[in-house]
């Protein structure tokens, strides 16, 4: 009997709802409910009557329970301490793209420090870091593609929304109106993107403008911190989250260009291994959870 199975369905139990016990776990609710439906199916007995609000055990989940109770947190205990023990294990393996990582993600973790976790983290594109995350490189990414691959736990972290910008000197050149014949105006005004294939651009003009950008960029950077500096530095315009430009927005270093009617939005996805249980895993994604609300 796998007992993540056994751990899940004693948390389901004692917190009468798949919701509550998947926050409590650090797993996604779907995920729950099917290590319920699969410990049912292993026992050939139905263990919870589903309800609005919750669910309610049966008297077989009741007297389940009630023997693996001391048991599973017993164990539990014994796994903990090896663990408190040996620093080595309580190591954090993070990976993400690297502007939310380093305007966000790492000062929402900085507070685990005083909680005994050392934090390593690492950059890089979606694929790469979900191909670590299953090699056992990386114990959490935050990726910007939702994965599909088997074994992973998902759950929407944070919607990025983004925001055309450019610095006072060349806003001063632009029209009142950039959206006249579909915001031709902006083609005159050098280009700051992340790739010569302008993937945050791209989007922006496709949602924005029901076009694609004709223009080419006239500085390629790695990142978008580097094109936050560009633009605040005057090289022309740029797509970047609000986040990042919010600051220089309020202290007038940038001007927003124009105002969508839809905006631009992305959706970023905090991952793990389902099952992985370690306690530097857990407290950081209800962390990471509970801080993006506020980003």
């Amino acid at each position: 009997m796998n007992l993540d199975l056994l751990r899940t369905f004693l948390t389901v139990h004692r917190a009468g709802s798949l919701t509550k016990a998947a926050a409590h776990l650090g797993l996604s609710q779907p995920t729950v409910t099917v290590q319920v439906r699969s410990l049912e199916e292993k026992l050939g007995k139905q263990l919870f009557v589903r309800r609005a609000g919750g669910v309610t055990p049966t008297g077989v989940a009741d007297e389940l329970a009630g023997q693996l109770g001391l048991h599973l947190d017993a164990l539990e205990e014994v796994i903990d301490g090896v663990l408190a023990t040996d620093p080595g294990n309580q190591t954090l393996q993070f990976g993400g793209p690297p502007d939310l990582t380093t305007a966000k993600v790492i000062p929402a973790l900085a507070c685990l420090i005083e909680r005994g976790v050392r934090v390593r983290t690492s950059f890089g594109p979606p694929d790469q870091l979900i191909e670590g995350l299953v090699a056992g490189r990386h114990d959490l990414v935050v990726s910007t593609t939702r994965p599909r691959q088997a074994g992973l736990t998902v759950e929407p972290l944070f919607e990025e929304e983004f925001v055309l910008v450019a610095g006072v000197c060349w806003a001063a050149q632009l029209p009142d109106e950039v959206t006249t014949d579909g915001g031709a105006a902006l083609d005159q005004v050098p280009l700051v993107s992340i790739g010569e294939g302008l993937p945050i651009v791209g989007q922006y003009w496709t949602t924005a403008f029901n076009r694609q950008p004709r223009m080419r960029p006239a500085i390629v950077v790695p990142d978008l911190h580097a094109a936050l500096s560009a633009v605040i530095a005057g090289a022309g315009m740029s797509v970047l989250p609000t986040y990042l430009a919010a600051e220089a927005i309020r202290s007038e270093q940038l001007v927003r260009l124009y105002d969508p009617v839809i905006s631009p939005k992305n959706m970023l996805y905090l991952v793990t291994r389902t099952g992985l249980c370690q306690p530097q895993v857990k407290v950081a994604w209800r962390h990471l959870m509970a801080e993006a609300e506020y980003w």
